[in-house]
Parts: structure tokens; sequence; C-alpha cells
């Protein structure tokens, strides 16, 4: 049996606590946030905040925590990119409140960009350029001088959302750091935010990896499925690789021999077309092989739009 003591002692701690509550609900009742929500619901009386401390105290911290947000990354609500929002419900014995987590606006924008970037695959790319979208005029402000190529690039994105996929891509040809694959970034981002995929492949590093491939058959299928299925698929600084016969007739040939009249693939070279088949028709290996070099073009050259991407050398800038 417990003595008078305790009992008083568990009493005053009692009474502490009940007028602890008492001033949390004054505090609450108080803040200009519930005295709005409660002149929408007058049914939220007295009775009903003490019922539901928890959850109006939760509401006024996690607004106050969005008013002054500190940024996604450093998000201190209990659900990160949510906030609570509680719904008054008058009912026959008493009011309802009810609470629920609502993404909040930066919440919902990183979502829709994880969303769209998922959709595209880089082998050997600065991810930096895929991870953001720009504005048209953004692009063109960067260099007056590659107008007339941002044009071209624009026009097929439009008539990508207007006719769907198309069976030809884009050749942008230009020379170093002119904005070629900037510019296919771009075009692999805006056609993503319709539900596209795509693909980049930075080729002379892509050349190098398909060596270690050789003794990882599972691996290199897999890779050039991935090619061959997405929907745009871009080349970049073709003609840059260390070429040799395997790459050029068994992945490159198998690739565009699959896509043509079926997908667009893009490219951008330093080379122009001519330059490109003659870069296709020697090997270090086999020499001159002008044969496999125009069939190999055979799969490239009726199957794109020509791009002059002119302008100066923007490497060590944002874009190159």
């Amino acid at each position: 049996m417990e003595s008078l003591g305790e009992l008083l002692r568990r009493g005053s701690q009692g009474r502490n606590l009940l007028m602890q509550a008492e001033q949390k609900v004054r505090e609450v009742a108080a803040n200009p946030l519930i005295a709005k929500l409660r002149g929408k619901h007058p049914e939220l009386d007295y009775e009903t905040m003490k019922l539901n401390l928890n959850k109006l105290h939760q509401y006024v911290t996690e607004y106050n925590n969005c008013t002054n947000c500190p940024g996604l990354d450093n998000c201190p609500n209990d659900m990160e990119g949510h906030y609570t929002l509680l719904t008054v419900e008058p009912g026959e014995d008493r009011t309802r409140v009810y609470d629920q987590k609502v993404a909040c606006k930066k919440f919902i924008a990183k979502s829709t960009q994880d969303a769209v970037r998922s959709r595209i695959q880089s082998f050997y790319v600065d991810e930096r350029a895929l991870s953001q979208g720009y504005s048209s005029l953004e692009i063109l402000d960067k260099d007056a001088e590659r107008e007339e190529a941002v044009g071209q690039v624009i026009e097929y994105i439009f008539k990508m959302r207007e006719e769907g996929l198309q069976k030809n891509g884009l050749y942008l040809a230009g020379q170093f750091g002119t904005g070629k694959t900037f510019l296919m970034c771009y075009m692999l981002y805006e056609l993503a935010k319709d539900g596209f995929t795509g693909a980049i492949v930075y080729m002379p590093d892509f050349a190098e990896d398909l060596k270690s491939m050789f003794n990882d058959p599972l691996k290199l299928k897999e890779t050039i499925d991935v090619l061959k299925e997405t929907d745009l698929l871009v080349f970049d600084d073709i003609g840059a690789e260390n070429l040799n016969p395997w790459l050029r007739d068994h992945v490159m040939g198998a690739i565009l021999n699959y896509r043509m009249n079926r997908k667009p693939t893009f490219f951008t070279s330093n080379h122009d077309l001519d330059a490109l088949e003659k870069h296709f028709s020697f090997t270090s290996k086999d020499g001159d092989e002008e044969y496999k070099g125009r069939r190999i073009m055979d799969r490239i050259r009726p199957f794109v739009d020509v791009v002059m991407v002119n302008g100066y050398n923007k490497r060590g800038a944002s874009s190159s």
C-alpha cells in the first residue's frame, strides 16, 4: 500500500502536468494560425483543442518551419518535404480533428525532376549536364553564333511533341567546345519531361570500357540492349574514339542496324559526315576498309539531319 506521502507526491505531479497541459492549450489557442483555423471552424472549442493538442502543436510547428524553409535537404519536419494539414469535422457526439501529411512545392518539384532524370541514362557523360533543365532563351543567350543550331534542336523537340517518336535524328557537327553535348543533353531533358527515355554515350570512354566487357558477356549484352531500345540515343563525340573492327562492326553496327527506321539516333562530332566515313574506313588493326566504312555510314547518313554548331570554344565554362 502506498504511503500518504507518495499519494500526495503523485497528486502534486499530476496537478503540475495538468497545469502544464492547460498552459500549452492556451499558448496554442493564442497562435494566429490556430485563431484563423477556429475562425473557419467555430466548432473547434477548448475541449476539442485539449483532446487534439499534439496535432495542433505539430500543425503550428511545421507551418513555421515551412515559412522559414532551410531547403529540402535540411527540412526539419517529421517527414522530409511534407507538412501537416488539419481537417476539422463536426460530429453528433464531438468534433473531430484529422491530420494528414502534404508534399510541399519543393518536394514536388524535386520529385518531378527526379522522375525526368530517371528516364535518361548516361554512359561516361558528366551527370551535371543532365540534372537540370534550361529555358530556350537561356541556351540562346550563351552564344549568339549558335542561334541557328539551337533553333533546329528546339524545332526537333516541338516536332517530337506534336508527332511522336521520329525515325530520323540529328548530327551535330562543329569545332571543339561549341556546346554540342550541351544541346543534346538539353534535348534529352526536355523530351524526358514528355515521357521519352534517352541515353547518351561518350564514345572515347565507351570504346575503352568495351574491352573489359569481353570478360563479362552479360554486361555487354545488357548495355547493347539498353542502347538499342531507348527512345533517344546520343553518341557523343563520335569519331574521337580509338576505333577497332569489333566496336565498329559488332557493337555500333548492331545498334544502328536495329534502330534504323525504328528510333532516332543522334550524334555529336568534330567531323563532318565525309570525315566520319574516313574514320570508319580505317582501323588500327586492319588498315583501310572502305567498304565497311561505307556500310556503317549507310546506317547513319540517311537517318540524320546535319546541324552545324558554330560559336566560340566554351571548354572550361559552365557548358561544353
